[in-house]
């Protein structure tokens, strides 16, 4: 592997740290006999996030459909954390994803009632 792209690898690794990402080796996907740099629940919220950014484009998600996706990843987390019921990491990554959407859906919203605010109120 050249020095840059080894490099670039370690950059990437060090940022799915610094997002607050646990990376546990057991709670993340493998590609090509390597660790994904964040776990299976962080690459869904990743994946999540950019579908709500590309959806809010063109779509406005409803509040409770948002609120929704964000209990079921609550949810998840919840019965995982006290010992209920153990998660896998497809269960984690589909979890992510809504958790993921339903957030930025929420904050895609209050963007644009901000920007519909200061286009209707001239200063």
């Amino acid at each position: 592997m050249s020095k840059l792209r080894k490099s670039l690898v370690n950059f990437i690794y060090e940022l799915g740290d610094y997002s607050g990402c646990h990376q546990l080796p057991e709670r993340s996907f493998f590609w090509r006999g390597r660790q994904f740099p964040v776990c299976a629940r962080c690459t869904g919220v990743a994946v999540g996030q950019l579908l709500a950014v590309v959806t809010g484009i063109f779509l406005s998600v409803p509040l409770l459909l948002s609120l929704l996706f964000l209990s079921l990843i609550g949810l998840d987390w919840g019965l995982q954390e006290l010992k209920i019921a153990e998660s896998n990491n497809f269960r984690r990554l589909f979890t992510g994803i809504l958790g993921g959407f339903g957030l930025f859906s929420i904050y895609i919203r209050i963007f644009k009632k901000i920007c519909s605010f200061f286009k209707n109120h001239k200063f």
